[in-house]
């Protein structure tokens, strides 16, 4: 079956980095648009970085210049390397898989920026 599995949250200073990564499994990874999303206590979850599965990325606004998402077809995964985090990216970061209608979510892992 499909599956989206998230690691590599964590508590970090301001200023600290993190990478996140997102194995999937059951499906062909490859020709998947996939995205990172995420949502902090009390908001709606947003979208973060998205890579095509020609490899095009886009990324929202407050994220440009310090996030960096890519993918490795060879290991089925997706990365987001956060660097310069701020307390204000504190949030549940979620992986998605997407192709036309068909979307699958992973469970996400929670990101915590605080000194």
């Amino acid at each position: 079956q499909v599956q989206l599995v998230e690691s590599g949250g964590g508590l970090v200073q301001p200023g600290g980095s993190l990478r996140l990564s997102c194995a999937a499994s059951g499906f062909t990874f490859s020709s998947y648009a996939m995205s990172w999303y995420r949502q902090a206590p009390g908001k709606e979850r947003e979208l973060v970085a998205s890579i095509t599965a020609t490899a095009s990325t886009n990324y929202k606004d407050s994220v440009k210049g310090r996030f960096t998402i890519s993918r490795d077809n060879a290991k089925n995964t997706v990365y987001l390397q956060m660097n310069s985090l701020k307390p204000e990216d504190t949030a549940v970061y979620y992986c998605k898989a997407s192709r036309t209608s068909v979307a699958h979510w992973g469970k996400g892992t929670l990101v915590t920026v605080s000194s």
